[in-house]
């Protein structure tokens, strides 16, 4: 795991826009978090070099199994953590904003005391 936000927030978006598109690229995730292509472009070098993506020639990117493995449990928390909230009350769009903060900084521990409960108790 890694403990930077932004390289996890980056990660989870190259998950979610490979659900959408056959192939995510730099300018993709420039346009889905409304970065500049430069910042996007500054991160991707970070996420190659500590082995979390991989870039075509052609520019297409690609989490490797590192990669994926972060995005989907970042990914799973945000689903969970946004789900709960809207459940008790949370307007969807503040929940989907809380969640985002909320995935990167709760432990694992707290996290599955969390998710086995709303499992136990029918609430996912």
């Amino acid at each position: 795991m890694i403990k930077n936000e932004s390289a996890e927030n980056y990660l989870e978006t190259i998950l979610i826009l490979s659900k959408k598109r056959p192939v995510v690229r730099s300018v993709d995730i420039a346009n889905e978090l409304g970065f500049k292509k430069s910042s996007v472009s500054i991160a991707m070098k970070h996420l190659r070099e500590n082995k979390h993506i991989t870039v075509t020639e052609e520019g297409f990117i690609y989490l490797t199994d590192s990669g994926m493995e972060i995005a989907q449990m970042i990914y799973t928390r945000h689903e969970i953590l946004s789900s709960f909230l809207v459940n008790i009350g949370v307007d969807k769009e503040i929940a989907e904003e809380d969640a985002c903060k909320i995935e990167h900084v709760i432990s694992a521990e707290s996290f599955d005391a969390l998710r086995n409960y709303l499992t136990k108790n029918h609430c996912l």
